[in-house]
């Protein structure tokens, strides 16, 4: 029998979700304790509702009196950052064979930032025995689960700003890329993004601050209507574009749009990439970034519970994590069902 992998949805049913945690050795060391205050919020609304796959040097002590320990499997391993979304394993599934595991480098953006801890820790995971599937080694490739959507019948969504960034795969061509993913994650098709940034973003574009893939052949996407905001035109285009892509069946794809938040600046005056396209699909939620903007927040909130009917909609302040340059689906990674080893404490 042949055996048939694809790349599952984000909203397919799932096992674990992993964070990776902050500490003293991090760039989050000078706000330690506002950002250990969102990753409390973002365990808390994870582990009461599913499994948590915690990675750190330690156990976090703001976890000591944690009320959801229970739900969670740590594994100790040394780290450079947060973002788990990058480093993590990228799931294949198959219906009668054990899921497979697949590890891609990871060079801190385009070797922005180290990142040769956080390179091993999916080595640190299989090791520690607390995923069940096969691992397969993609080092030779360099790719960040922030940067692709999958809508599990083999439509990838991507941008190619990121995937074509030559501090990435620097020797290989849109057609090599593009021939390479058709043939690692079994797709039909690969949707490219040739638009869209947000001022502050380190990630060269990552498809998962401006536009993600949610069920029923729908995409939600960062709408900017203001003329004089720096987004407007390439936004403008993104969202141009958005509307000539078309799924298997030639239908267009049924578009909502996220508000803008408005500008949200550090203390050097630098603009954040504050995003709402930047939320995760759970089980039965889906959490999403909020940034203290009443309006917008609940403007989000409103498109999120069109494009999940039946999922209860939670919002987490995330304005310390876009103080690193990143937000809510950034620092976490989902694993399909299966991938929980049964025996894993």
């Amino acid at each position: 029998m042949e055996k048939t992998y694809y790349l599952p949805a984000e909203w397919h049913k799932q096992s674990y979700i992993q964070l990776t945690w902050p500490h003293a050795d991090t760039d989050w060391a000078y706000m330690l304790d506002e950002v250990e205050t969102c990753f409390v919020r973002l365990a808390t609304e994870i582990a009461s509702r599913q499994p948590l796959l915690l990675v750190a040097p330690e156990f976090p002590a703001a976890l000591a009196d944690f009320p959801y320990r229970d739900q969670i499997t740590f594994v100790k391993c040394p780290t450079n950052d947060t973002w788990a979304r990058d480093h993590a394993f990228i799931t294949l599934l198959e219906k009668h064979s054990d899921p497979q595991l697949l590890d891609f480098c990871f060079n801190g953006w385009g070797m922005k930032f180290a990142a040769h801890k956080d390179n091993l820790i999916n080595s640190h995971l299989f090791k520690a025995g607390v995923l069940n599937g096969d691992y397969i080694n993609c080092r030779n490739f360099v790719l960040e689960g922030g940067s692709i959507e999958s809508d599990g019948e083999g439509i990838l969504l991507t941008t190619s700003p990121c995937l074509l960034a030559p501090n990435r795969n620097d020797t290989l061509s849109r057609k090599d890329i593009e021939a390479y993913l058709m043939e690692r994650f079994n797709l039909r098709q690969v949707l490219w993004l040739d638009y869209g940034y947000l001022a502050g973003d380190d990630t060269d574009s990552h498809v998962d601050t401006l536009a993600r893939l949610c069920p029923d052949h729908t995409i939600t996407y960062v709408q900017c209507l203001d003329k004089n905001d720096e987004h407007y035109g390439a936004l403008r285009s993104m969202e141009d574009q958005l509307k000539t892509f078309r799924t298997l069946d030639g239908a267009p794809y049924r578009l909502l749009p996220l508000p803008m938040p408005e500008a949200i600046y550090d203390e050097d005056g630098e603009r954040l990439p504050a995003t709402y396209a930047n939320f995760l699909i759970m089980n039965e939620a889906v959490l999403y970034p909020t940034y203290a903007q009443p309006e917008n927040d609940a403007r989000a909130a409103q498109v999120l519970a069109e494009a999940f009917p039946g999922r209860e909609i939670v919002g987490v302040d995330c304005r310390a994590l876009i103080k690193q340059h990143g937000s809510l689906h950034c620092v976490t990674m989902q694993y399909p069902e299966s991938v929980k080893n049964q025996i894993a404490q």
